[in-house]
C-alpha cells in the first residue's frame, strides 16, 4: 500500500462516472518518474476562471437547514476527506478526489450576479447561506476576496446572510460583519470537528489550527456577532469521544448553539474516504467503516431524508443524547434570533427610500 501523503485530504483520483474513459497510474510509469527524479503527478493548486449565470441556488433538501445558499467557489483546497461537496466537482468534468481539493473554479461574476439578485423587483429577502457547499475563506480567498465584496453587497441591500466556514479569515471582514450585525443580519457558524491538531491535520489538512478557530469564535462574539459551532461530522473511533470537551470549549469562547452531523460517504466519498482511513489510521479502519456502516443501516451511505445526517441504531442515539446533555450542561438557554428580513425592501435601489 502506498504511504499517506500529508498535507492533502484524498490520497487518490477516482474515475469520474460521467465520462466514459477512465484512466490509470500504472506501476512502470511510477518506477521511472522514481529512477528520473519526476513527481508522477502536479501537486499544484490550479485556479479556474468560471462565469455562471446565478449565484443564489435554491436548496431543495428538507434536512439541511437552509433554504438559499451561495457559493463563490467550486472545490476546496482545505482538503477534508469526509466533505460531501466532492462528488459535485464531478459535474465539471473532475475526480472528487485529488481533483476537488487541486482543482479550484473561481466565480468571477459572483458580486454581479449577486447584486442583481438582490435589486430585483421579485425578490423577496430570506436568509441566504454563504459556503452551503465550499468554503468561501478557502486560501485563494485572501487574495481575491470575493467574498468580502459579497458581503459589501449584502450590507449595502441590508440582506440578511449566513455564514459557514473552517478559516480564521473571516476575521479579515470584521469590520463588515460588524455593520450586519448591528441591524441582525448576519449569523456565523464556526466548523470544529476536532480539538486534537493531529485529527485536525490528517481530516481537513489545510484548515485554520484548532487554536486560530477557537480563537476567531471568541472574536466573533466579543464584537457582538452571533457566533454557533458545527462540529460536523461526528465520525466513530475518530472524534465521538470529544462532544462533551469540544462543546465546553466553545461554550466558553461565547458561542450561542452547536450543530451536528454524522458523517455519510455518499456517492464517490465512500471508495476515497476508505482509501484514506486505510493508509492515514491502518490500525483502526475496519473498525471506523464498519462502525459508519452500522449507523446506515448496513452501507457507508444512507440517501434518505431525515435520517442521512443523523444516522439511527445505538451509536447514533448516543451521540444525540450526548449533545442534548452537553447542551443543556454548557449552553443552557442561549439562542440567536432569526436574522432581520425587514429591512431589505427599503434598499432595493441600493439606497433607503425617504417614504
Amino acid at each position: 500500500m502506498e504511504e499517506f501523503q500529508k498535507g492533502r485530504g484524498a490520497q487518490i483520483n477516482i474515475s469520474n462516472r460521467f465520462l466514459e474513459n477512465s484512466h490509470e497510474v500504472r506501476d512502470d510509469f511510477l518506477n521511472y518518474c522514481a529512477a528520473e527524479g519526476d513527481e508522477p503527478h502536479d501537486t499544484r493548486t490550479s485556479i479556474i476562471e468560471t462565469f455562471p449565470k446565478t449565484i443564489v441556488n435554491k436548496v431543495t433538501s428538507p434536512d439541511v437547514g437552509m433554504n438559499f445558499s451561495l457559493n463563490p467557489y467550486q472545490g476546496c483546497e482545505h482538503g477534508c476527506i469526509y466533505c460531501y461537496a466532492r462528488n459535485s466537482h464531478e459535474y465539471w468534468g473532475f475526480s472528487a478526489g485529488k481533483d476537488f481539493e487541486q482543482k479550484i473554479l473561481v466565480k468571477r461574476n459572483a458580486v454581479a450576479l449577486l447584486e442583481k439578485k438582490l435589486s430585483s423587483k421579485s425578490w423577496k429577502a430570506e436568509p441566504i447561506v454563504v459556503s452551503g457547499n465550499t468554503d468561501c475563506y478557502q486560501p485563494v480567498e485572501k487574495k481575491l476576496e470575493i467574498t468580502r465584496n459579497l458581503l459589501k453587497t449584502f450590507l449595502k441591500y441590508r440582506h440578511p446572510v449566513g455564514m459557514i466556514t473552517k478559516n480564521s479569515l473571516v476575521l479579515r471582514d470584521l469590520d463588515i460583519l460588524k455593520e450586519l450585525a448591528a441591524d441582525n443580519l448576519v449569523h456565523v457558524n464556526i466548523s470544529i470537528t476536532s480539538l486534537q491538531e493531529h485529527t485536525r491535520r490528517i481530516l481537513e489538512p489545510r484548515t485554520a489550527s484548532i487554536p486560530k478557530r477557537l480563537k476567531t469564535v471568541e472574536t466573533l462574539s466579543n464584537n457582538g456577532i452571533p457566533v454557533s459551532v458545527m462540529m460536523a461530522p461526528i465520525i466513530p473511533s475518530i472524534n465521538n469521544h470529544e462532544i462533551m470537551p469540544l462543546v465546553k470549549e466553545i461554550a466558553e469562547r461565547g458561542a450561542l448553539g452547536v450543530g451536528y452531523t454524522i458523517v455519510r460517504l455518499n456517492g464517490a466519498i465512500g471508495e476515497i474516504f476508505t482509501d484514506w482511513v486505510r493508509k492515514a489510521l491502518p490500525e483502526r479502519a475496519d473498525k471506523v467503516l464498519h462502525q459508519i456502516e452500522q449507523i446506515h443501516g448496513g452501507s457507508l451511505n444512507d440517501s434518505r431524508f431525515g435520517i442521512r445526517m443523523k444516522g439511527e441504531g445505538e451509536f447514533a442515539d448516543q451521540v444525540k443524547q450526548q449533545f442534548k446533555i452537553a447542551r443543556k450542561l454548557y449552553l443552557g438557554d442561549r439562542s440567536s434570533k432569526p436574522l432581520n428580513c425587514e429591512l431589505h425592501e427599503q434598499y432595493k435601489t441600493g439606497q433607503m427610500k425617504l417614504f
